[in-house]
């Protein structure tokens, strides 16, 4: 019988004192004393993984090799050793059982006694129950500490200043670096320049050969706009100045949404003034700077309505799967271009995007032949429609929440089932009952809560669609008005119904929000693709005598 092992701790403060090699000392004494034989591959090690998160490299191999069937027997120390979450760790023991995978503990050997079930499961709650108590009390002395100003809210700091080796977290270690502040200086004196924006600062600084904080050679906007706008650098550090966020769908729907999630600025009435430091520009600079960001935004391209783009904000280049900008050409000839064909640092290292610019009157006009063609045959929507009421056409992430409330949901009415039988067991005793109780219904209606708010806004979501339920009589009323649409009626129209349009090389790739194609279920909206036309009316731009010239060189 294969058998494998699997050790863990939490930070890397555990894992430089010898806590993993403990764990293995230990397990490989119990595998000696059984007479089985552990090869070096067989052994899977997570050094600085919380127990909190499944997402860990060892966990994922190990669950690897137990699909594959190439492990038997999964040998662990204890079981918050596979996860400190009550849930994740009874999934993984499900999965690893499932795959006639057996899972010992040294120090709590489980077995198929109903008894020792409910042990183990008890124990996995306490374990949740008291990371959960330990990050809580983290919070509240870290919060009282930035409170006092006796602890910066960084670990490293911002670029400009240095800190102590030895106390990166204390304020009296913090002191400016003459070289960064240069830069930090250069950057604000630059921008606050006529007509600088920060793409062209981001240029500025590439040509002086000056380097990211990241040592890169070009820098971001992003970068660039986190400088621009740190109050650090008139000498006020605040903490509380952000909060986490779920991840924002990206602008491109061709790219994925990140894992890591995303943060957003908290109102400044919320900001914990920590501490005062030396500033490195002064507050009138600073005020200025924030003005001028703030009328930049306004006033950006993408704001700017001074030449009528129908696609604004709708075209991708399936190249390299990012979004398009409207440009314009001797005042007169419009295009759609990628925008990593203009971006600083591809420009420098040559690395542009390959794709040519695209006509937008032809391309316009393409898209709005094709979205009439569809609203004149509304046998497809009306058939989606019917599939509409049964909500399996709500986006990806109201369906992705409303399942992970309900299994949310489950988990917490088998945790109170347990803790009841727990009571008539008498495990527990009757106060501590009530308590662990009361605070598990309280998190049940507070999803009940959720889960209402979610079927409210998916109802939302639905009504949005209520103009093309009836489709035939919808698209009736639609067509009688296309051929004599405005520009302001036809932009309105493609913002409902097209989600992108994407260019690759000849050909085009119209995306509805509306449900028309059975291939697209598992999309965030469901999708009309080019697989919805015959071979022989596939929308490619050369069957329209669309060419594609390049206004570089013509």
């Amino acid at each position: 019988m294969s058998t494998a092992m699997y050790v863990r701790v939490s930070t890397q403060q555990q894992s430089q004192t010898q806590t993993i090699e403990q764990q293995l000392e230990r397990l490989q004494h119990y595998a000696k004393t059984q007479n089985w034989e552990i090869q070096p591959e067989q052994i899977f090690r997570d050094d600085g993984y919380s127990g909190a998160r499944l997402k860990r490299p060892g966990l994922d191999q190990l669950r690897d090799e137990v699909a594959m069937a190439k492990v038997e027997r999964i040998l662990l120390t204890a079981p918050d050793r596979l996860s400190r979450n009550f849930v994740h760790q009874t999934l993984l023991i499900e999965e690893f059982q499932s795959h006639g995978v057996r899972v010992e503990f040294l120090d709590r050997p489980m077995s198929e006694d109903p008894h020792d079930q409910l042990l183990l499961q008890i124990r996995g709650a306490v374990a949740e129950y008291e990371r959960t108590l330990i990050a809580e009390r983290m919070r509240r002395g870290r919060l009282r500490k930035l409170q006092a100003g006796t602890l910066l809210p960084w670990s490293h700091p911002p670029y400009g200043y240095s800190s102590s080796l030895d106390h990166p977290r204390d304020a009296a270690g913090i002191s400016v670096n003459p070289v960064e502040a240069a830069v930090v200086g250069e950057i604000f004196n630059r921008y606050t320049q006529p007509g600088m924006s920060l793409a062209q600062l981001s240029k500025h600084l590439y040509d002086l050969g000056i380097c990211s904080p990241r040592g890169k050679r070009a820098w971001t906007s992003g970068t660039l706009r986190l400088i621009l706008t740190n109050p650090v650098y008139i000498g006020k550090v605040f903490a509380n100045r952000e909060q986490s966020a779920p991840a924002q769908q990206r602008r491109s729907p061709l790219q994925p949404v990140g894992e890591r999630g995303s943060v957003r600025l908290r109102d400044a009435s919320e900001w914990i003034l920590v501490t005062q430091i030396e500033a490195i520009v002064s507050p009138e600079l600073f005020e200025t700077v924030q003005i001028k960001l703030q009328h930049n935004r306004q006033t950006a391209k993408r704001n700017n309505k001074t030449h009528n783009y129908l696609l604004r904000s709708l075209v991708s280049c399936g190249c390299c799967q990012t979004a398009c900008t409207g440009v314009t050409r001797n005042q007169k000839y419009r295009y759609y271009r990628c925008r990593q064909k203009s971006e600083v640092k591809r420009l420098k290292e040559g690395k542009s995007c390959s794709a040519r610019y695209t006509p937008a009157q032809q391309l316009e006009a393409l898209v709005w032949q094709d979205l009439c063609h569809v609203l004149k045959h509304p046998e497809t929507i009306a058939h989606a429609m019917e599939r509409l009421q049964d909500g399996q056409w709500l986006p990806q992430e109201l369906q992705a929440r409303c399942a992970t409330l309900h299994k949310a949901q489950k988990s917490l009415q088998q945790q109170i089932e347990r803790l009841t039988q727990a009571y008539l067991a008498e495990v527990i005793a009757l106060e501590e009952y009530r308590r662990r109780r009361a605070d598990l219904e309280t998190q049940l209606q507070a999803l009940t809560t959720q889960e209402r708010q979610l079927t409210a806004q998916s109802h939302q979501h639905i009504e949005m669609t209520q103009l093309a339920q009836g489709a035939e009589a919808f698209c009736h009323r639609i067509q009688q008005g296309l051929e004599q649409a405005t520009f302001e009626q036809k932009r309105q129209l493609v913002e409902l119904l097209i989600d992108r349009v994407v260019v690759t090389q000849e050909q085009v790739e119209i995306r509805y929000v509306i449900p028309t194609s059975l291939r697209g279920e598992q999309s965030r909206f469901c999708h009309l693709r080019i697989d919805y036309f015959g071979e022989h009316l596939k929308p490619e731009l050369s069957a329209f005598g669309f060419r594609l010239p390049n206004p570089e060189t013509e």
